[in-house]
């Protein structure tokens, strides 16, 4: 019980830095909304653990409920870690692209060690 106690605590905190961040317009309504069903989520599994258990152990699986959903929570994470990859991947495409037509377009300066000290 006092696990509970301590987790459901974690995620009070955790909305009210949200809550906090979207009032101070430190992120976007999307991304608020996303990470608010998150963090309800998780307190609403958290409530009703022993109800996941009883699912799980009903589903065939040795483990417990919080196990099930940690596993779940972490092929989430990783499938998230994945897509912002490929993002990145494509911005830095991206970049590569535009920093070098605007290499081509500017004309090139004289070298700084070729110039004349006279």
């Amino acid at each position: 019980m006092l696990q509970r106690i301590l987790a459901l605590a974690v995620i009070a905190f955790f909305l009210a830095k949200l809550f906090w961040q979207q009032r101070q317009r430190k992120m976007a309504w999307t991304e608020f909304c996303f990470w608010l069903i998150f963090w309800l989520a998780s307190a609403i599994a958290i409530i009703f653990l022993n109800q996941i258990d009883r699912l799980v152990a009903n589903l065939g699986f040795s483990s417990s409920g919080i196990d099930v959903l940690l596993y779940s929570g972490l092929a989430v994470c990783l499938y998230f870690i994945f897509r912002l990859r490929l993002r990145l991947e494509k911005m830095d495409r991206q970049l590569t692209k535009i920093t070098s037509s605007i290499a081509r377009q500017q004309p090139r300066s004289k070298d700084i060690n070729n110039t004349d000290r006279g």
